[in-house]
């Protein structure tokens, strides 16, 4: 009887184990992901770089895919990438991977999501809307300010299809 009701407990016990961690598989990247720091260079025109700092609490991996602006007529994620002596921005295959537990930083010269299209002037100083699109379908609104930024003195190269990138 002992040995059946010891059984019984660690089989609860195990269980609840495994429920705690479903749990934390259930909670959507948009949840566990915060953008702080976050701002846009100014351009009257084209497209503008967003950065700012992406900081993962949760226990699983967050993949950004894409996102949405009223500011533009699309949002999409670039890196920078060594080419031959410059550097050459392009959309960047598979996203952006904000680690678990970890963070990732946007920044000029490296990863960052960029407004294309511009529908409006970006003037130091305007906030613009932003939402941030995860690959489990998850969203993350933000507000970023409009910073004055030359730029990395990159080179944009768009992908030749939405399958191949650079």
């Amino acid at each position: 009887m002992r040995r059946a009701l010891a059984c019984a407990v660690a089989a609860s016990l195990l269980l609840s184990g495994c429920t705690s961690q479903d749990d934390h598989h259930d909670e959507s990247m948009a949840a566990v992901v915060t953008f702080t720091e976050q701002w846009v260079s100014a351009s009257d025109t084209g497209m503008v770089g967003v950065f700012g700092n992406l900081t993962n609490t949760g226990h699983h991996d967050a993949r950004i895919v894409g996102g949405e602006s009223p500011a533009a007529d699309r949002v999409e994620v670039h890196e920078v990438v060594a080419d031959g002596g410059g550097k050459s921005m392009r959309p960047k295959a598979g996203g952006i991977t904000v680690p678990a537990g970890g963070s990732h930083q946007l920044a000029p010269g490296g990863d960052h999501l960029m407004l294309m299209d511009l529908r409006e002037p970006m003037q130091p100083g305007v906030d613009v809307a932003l939402t941030v699109l995860f690959d489990d379908g998850s969203a993350l609104p933000v507000t970023a300010q409009v910073r004055d930024f030359p730029g990395a003195d990159e080179e944009y190269h768009p992908a030749a299809s939405p399958h191949h990138h650079g």
